[in-house]
């Protein structure tokens, strides 16, 4: 008998693969995003040194307040503008995407849209 894979393993193991070919540096910082069941996590991580340079989340007060439930399409629209302002605060345009292993659709693409309608490029 066969036995299947865990969506988790076969995400994390699209993870690996991803982040062999993507690192993030000072000038273009890796926008790392993960979701979880119930929340959504998003970062601007500088690789070279291993700093998180801007980070939000669903779980703030500040966005969970804003928000009717923290782990639908809106919420992760909403995370990506929210990260957007956050990084321009900070002088950071340009990223590298980081979808995490997950699927380009749903969430995740609400999110890059998101953070590329309140001003990132990537």
């Amino acid at each position: 008998m066969v036995s299947k894979k865990s969506r988790t393993e076969v995400r994390i193991k699209k993870h690996r693969r991803i982040r062999n070919r993507l690192a993030g540096t000072a000038e273009t910082p890796r926008l790392a995003v993960f979701r979880s069941n119930n929340h959504m996590y998003a970062q601007i991580i500088d690789d070279t040194v291993g700093n998180t340079l801007v980070a939000a989340s669903t779980l703030e007060k500040s966005v969970k307040a804003e928000l009717e439930k923290t782990n639908n399409v809106d919420a992760a629209a909403y995370l990506g503008t929210v990260i957007a302002k956050k990084a321009l605060e900070k002088g950071i345009t340009k990223v590298v995407f980081d979808r995490g292993g997950f699927i380009y659709q749903g969430k995740i693409a609400a999110l890059a849209d998101a953070a590329r309608e309140a001003g990132l490029e990537f």
